[in-house]
């Protein structure tokens, strides 16, 4: 057994976990294994097995700001942007994502996203990643981890890895939800802390562009064709002192105006990329991706030009894994601030993200610190997604 990250991994047959972090080091080449075409671990993944792309947002984005703009509110509100149309009649989104405005008939957007927690980081990351907030000792599992529990590795690969790595500070020391918690650590993440994209072609790597969050996206397609179930990629692994979703408008946060000049590009390239990538493969049918930050933004620009962190409302963006594209579930008030149809938690959410993995959410596990029975989720998913 080797330590991976905080935990300790257990290699998986075949490639161990310590021959795959050599390889993401020194090329997949050198250990005979194939590099872009086909597989990082062997054959590709068949296509009647399920996997999950779970882009985390990490500082969370304004939905005012993303696919929730309110061009009819005053200008506080609105903020400093324009929306512009898409795909989908009716549907508006930012005018910083143009490309995914032309993809959008194969999104699903849900607005009405909430939660009624503490409105910090780790209480949003807790509720979307495991469905549960951790007490006193019981830290809960991670979707990938509890994936990995009820139905194991394809082959040599690992059920569940996270790219570039885990989320480290962002702002109160307690559990992020980015681990196998009770589950053990032979369910948590593989973390591979590089980004090999060797062996991709050019225009593919120009089309996901230079970013890390861009070679994040690749990496996270190049593991589902591997065979890995559940892949989580964190945009980010602070809030603090770098460009992040976070936008309070002043340091060491950011502005809208990072949001206009790279984050709001940066993520509309990636993101356009990985849909184009699965779907040029025939991988979207089978594999669920979903954008989500840890909670909204502030309906009102505060006094810095920023807005500040709103669990009361916001958005996720949805494709692939059997959702039905070209829809919106929800809607939020004229302002953006509360939601007014069909509200949805993050718990339900999560449940939605099994059963895209043929995992039934009512499933019970038997480890757990109380040592009482726990199904994967609390809720029912959102089965308006499906239909």
């Amino acid at each position: 057994m080797i330590t991976v990250g905080r935990g300790v991994a257990s290699g998986c047959g075949g490639v161990n976990r310590r021959d795959f972090l050599l390889a993401g080091g020194m090329g997949l080449g050198a250990l005979g294994l194939p590099l872009s075409e086909t597989s990082l671990f062997g054959s590709p993944t068949p296509r009647n097995e399920k996997a999950l792309i779970l882009l985390m947002l990490v500082g969370g984005p304004s939905q005012l700001e993303t696919w929730d703009p309110k061009p009819d509110a005053p200008e506080e509100v609105r903020g400093p942007f324009r929306s512009i149309a898409t795909r989908v009649p009716g549907v508006r989104i930012n005018e910083n994502l143009p490309r995914l405005a032309a993809r959008m008939d194969k999104l699903a957007l849900i607005r009405s996203l909430h939660h009624d927690e503490a409105p910090i980081h780790e209480t949003g990351l807790q509720l979307l990643q495991t469905g549960r907030l951790s007490r006193s000792e019981e830290v809960h599992p991670h979707i990938g981890s509890v994936v990995s529990r009820l139905k194991g590795p394809i082959g040599s690969t690992p059920p569940f890895m996270m790219v570039p790595g885990a989320i480290q500070n962002t702002g109160v020391v307690v559990p992020r939800g980015q681990t196998a918690g009770w589950l053990g650590a032979t369910h948590a993440p593989f973390q591979n802390a590089t980004l090999n994209v060797e062996g991709e072609p050019e225009r593919l790597l120009r089309a996901y562009g230079p970013s890390s969050f861009g070679r994040s996206c690749l990496l996270a397609r190049r593991l589902v064709e591997s065979g890995v179930r559940v892949v989580t990629v964190n945009m980010f692994d602070t809030v603090f002192d770098k460009i992040t979703w976070d936008c309070h408008g002043s340091g060491p946060f950011s502005t809208l105006d990072d949001y206009q000049r790279q984050l709001l590009p940066t993520f509309d390239q990636a993101f356009s990329a990985l849909l184009d990538d699965l779907g040029s493969r025939g991988m979207l049918e089978s594999t669920l991706v979903a954008a989500v930050g840890e909670f909204g933004r502030t309906p009102r620009i505060n006094g810095a030009g920023g807005r500040d962190h709103w669990p009361g409302v916001w958005s996720v963006a949805l494709a692939g894994g059997g959702v039905r594209g070209g829809q919106v579930i929800g809607a939020s008030d004229p302002h953006a601030a509360a939601p007014i149809d069909r509200p949805v938690v993050p718990q339900e959410l999560l449940a939605s993200m099994y059963h895209a993995l043929d995992v039934d959410p009512s499933q019970l596990l038997n480890e757990s610190a109380s040592e009482i029975p726990t199904p994967a989720a609390d809720f029912s998913p959102v089965y308006e997604l499906f239909s």
